[in-house]
Protein backbone atom coordinates (compact mmCIF):
# COMPACT_ATOMS: atom_id res chain seq x y z
CA UNK A 1 0.00 0.00 0.00
CA UNK A 2 1.18 3.71 -0.58
CA UNK A 3 -0.16 6.71 0.63
CA UNK A 4 0.63 10.08 -0.28
CA UNK A 5 -0.63 12.26 2.34
CA UNK A 6 -1.08 16.67 2.48
CA UNK A 7 -1.26 18.43 4.81
CA UNK A 8 -3.80 20.97 4.08
CA UNK A 9 -5.81 23.86 5.43
CA UNK A 10 -8.70 22.74 2.87
CA UNK A 11 -9.70 20.83 0.21
CA UNK A 12 -12.89 19.56 -1.92
CA UNK A 13 -13.70 16.85 -4.21
CA UNK A 14 -15.87 16.17 -7.24
CA UNK A 15 -17.19 13.14 -8.12
CA UNK A 16 -18.60 12.70 -12.02
CA UNK A 17 -19.14 16.14 -11.90
CA UNK A 18 -21.10 16.67 -8.71
CA UNK A 19 -19.54 18.20 -5.64
CA UNK A 20 -19.35 15.26 -3.01
CA UNK A 21 -17.99 17.14 0.06
CA UNK A 22 -15.34 19.34 1.90
CA UNK A 23 -13.09 19.78 4.73
CA UNK A 24 -10.90 22.05 6.46
CA UNK A 25 -7.74 21.94 8.33
CA UNK A 26 -6.57 18.15 8.27
CA UNK A 27 -5.00 15.62 6.01
CA UNK A 28 -5.74 14.90 1.81
CA UNK A 29 -4.61 10.91 1.71
CA UNK A 30 -4.57 9.38 -2.10
CA UNK A 31 -4.36 5.61 -1.25
CA UNK A 32 -2.72 3.27 -4.02
CA UNK A 33 -3.11 -0.64 -3.38
CA UNK A 34 -0.99 -3.11 -5.03
CA UNK A 35 -1.62 -7.07 -4.97
CA UNK A 36 0.63 -7.59 -1.89
CA UNK A 37 -1.54 -5.83 0.33
CA UNK A 38 -3.87 -7.46 3.03
CA UNK A 39 -6.05 -5.92 5.91
CA UNK A 40 -2.75 -5.62 7.65
CA UNK A 41 -1.30 -3.48 5.38
CA UNK A 42 -4.72 -1.02 5.49
CA UNK A 43 -4.62 -1.38 9.17
CA UNK A 44 -1.34 -0.59 9.45
CA UNK A 45 -1.57 2.39 7.07
CA UNK A 46 -4.35 4.13 8.40
CA UNK A 47 -2.86 4.16 12.35
CA UNK A 48 -0.03 5.58 10.67
CA UNK A 49 -1.25 8.05 8.91
CA UNK A 50 -3.40 9.48 11.23
CA UNK A 51 -0.86 9.21 14.04
CA UNK A 52 1.89 11.22 12.18
CA UNK A 53 3.21 14.48 14.05
CA UNK A 54 3.19 16.49 11.16
CA UNK A 55 1.00 19.63 12.76
CA UNK A 56 2.25 22.51 14.74
CA UNK A 57 2.30 22.29 18.44
CA UNK A 58 2.14 25.93 20.39
CA UNK A 59 5.85 26.22 19.54
CA UNK A 60 5.30 25.79 15.78
CA UNK A 61 6.97 22.78 15.83
CA UNK A 62 5.38 19.05 14.16
CA UNK A 63 4.79 17.62 17.19
CA UNK A 64 0.90 16.91 17.26
CA UNK A 65 -1.06 14.70 14.72
CA UNK A 66 -4.40 15.17 12.73
CA UNK A 67 -5.91 12.76 16.06
CA UNK A 68 -4.14 15.47 18.26
CA UNK A 69 -5.84 18.19 16.29
CA UNK A 70 -9.24 16.58 15.70
CA UNK A 71 -8.31 17.84 11.68
CA UNK A 72 -10.15 16.58 8.85
CA UNK A 73 -10.23 13.74 6.86
CA UNK A 74 -10.10 13.40 2.52
CA UNK A 75 -9.65 10.13 1.58
CA UNK A 76 -9.15 9.09 -2.55
CA UNK A 77 -8.39 6.18 -3.98
CA UNK A 78 -5.53 6.57 -6.67
CA UNK A 79 -4.03 3.33 -8.71
CA UNK A 80 -1.65 5.87 -10.39
CA UNK A 81 0.77 5.70 -6.75
CA UNK A 82 1.88 2.43 -8.47
CA UNK A 83 2.99 4.12 -12.01
CA UNK A 84 5.79 2.75 -12.58
CA UNK A 85 7.74 5.55 -15.36
CA UNK A 86 11.43 3.79 -14.97
CA UNK A 87 11.17 2.27 -18.80
CA UNK A 88 9.64 4.70 -22.25
CA UNK A 89 7.26 7.31 -21.88
CA UNK A 90 4.16 5.97 -20.76
CA UNK A 91 3.66 4.65 -17.34
CA UNK A 92 2.88 1.01 -16.52
CA UNK A 93 0.43 0.58 -13.72
CA UNK A 94 1.37 -3.29 -13.61
CA UNK A 95 1.79 -3.15 -9.73
CA UNK A 96 -1.64 -1.27 -9.13
CA UNK A 97 -4.13 -3.91 -7.65
CA UNK A 98 -6.41 -5.17 -9.66
CA UNK A 99 -10.43 -4.06 -9.20
CA UNK A 100 -11.14 -7.35 -6.88
CA UNK A 101 -8.00 -7.13 -4.83
CA UNK A 102 -8.19 -3.21 -4.60
CA UNK A 103 -11.77 -2.44 -4.05
CA UNK A 104 -12.10 -4.46 -0.73
CA UNK A 105 -8.83 -2.89 0.57
CA UNK A 106 -9.73 0.40 -0.02
CA UNK A 107 -13.01 0.18 1.81
CA UNK A 108 -11.36 -1.61 4.57
CA UNK A 109 -9.34 1.46 4.23
CA UNK A 110 -12.14 3.92 4.53
CA UNK A 111 -13.75 2.03 7.87
CA UNK A 112 -10.60 2.19 9.55
CA UNK A 113 -9.86 5.74 9.09
CA UNK A 114 -13.35 6.25 9.75
CA UNK A 115 -12.85 4.09 13.16
CA UNK A 116 -10.64 7.61 14.70
CA UNK A 117 -14.23 9.72 14.72
CA UNK A 118 -12.33 12.36 12.67
CA UNK A 119 -14.67 14.12 9.91
CA UNK A 120 -14.12 12.27 6.67
CA UNK A 121 -14.74 12.34 2.98
CA UNK A 122 -14.29 10.11 0.70
CA UNK A 123 -13.87 9.56 -2.91
CA UNK A 124 -15.50 7.32 -5.02
CA UNK A 125 -13.38 3.63 -6.17
CA UNK A 126 -12.85 4.19 -9.96
CA UNK A 127 -15.08 7.37 -10.43
CA UNK A 128 -13.88 10.64 -12.09
CA UNK A 129 -12.78 12.69 -9.49
CA UNK A 130 -11.45 16.48 -9.41
CA UNK A 131 -9.87 17.39 -6.02
CA UNK A 132 -9.16 21.10 -5.39
CA UNK A 133 -7.00 21.75 -2.34
CA UNK A 134 -4.97 24.55 -0.57
CA UNK A 135 -1.56 22.87 0.91
CA UNK A 136 -0.44 23.78 3.94
CA UNK A 137 3.50 24.54 4.50
CA UNK A 138 3.44 22.16 1.82
CA UNK A 139 3.89 18.90 3.97
CA UNK A 140 3.50 15.84 1.81
CA UNK A 141 4.89 12.50 2.56
CA UNK A 142 4.50 9.25 1.38
CA UNK A 143 3.73 6.01 3.66
CA UNK A 144 4.86 2.82 1.76
CA UNK A 145 4.03 -0.50 3.33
Amino acid sequence: MRLLLQRVKSASIKINGQNSGTIKYGLVIFVGITDTDSINTTNFCAEKAVNLRIFADENGQMNKSVLDIQGDLLVVSQFTLYGDCSKGRRPSYIKAAKLDIALPLYQKFEEKIKEFGLKTVTGKFAADMEIQLVNDGPVTLIIDR
